[in-house]
């Protein structure tokens, strides 16, 4: 996946994923990164750091 954008919301994200808001958020608290609500912005290496927990 290649992002085009310096940050990027959970909604968006999770679009990209195909998953829903609520699934990235409950990831990003397990990765540790700030998010809580699909509002958030996200940097790219936040990002990379959640699609990559999809892909395993």
């Amino acid at each position: 996946m290649i992002f085009h954008t310096p940050k990027l919301r959970v909604k968006e994200l999770a679009e990209a994923l195909k998953v829903d808001c609520s699934e990235v958020i409950a990831t990003c608290t397990i990765l540790r990164i700030p998010a809580s609500s699909p509002l958030t912005s996200l940097s790219i290496e936040q990002c990379k750091k959640v699609t990559e927990f999809y892909e395993k």
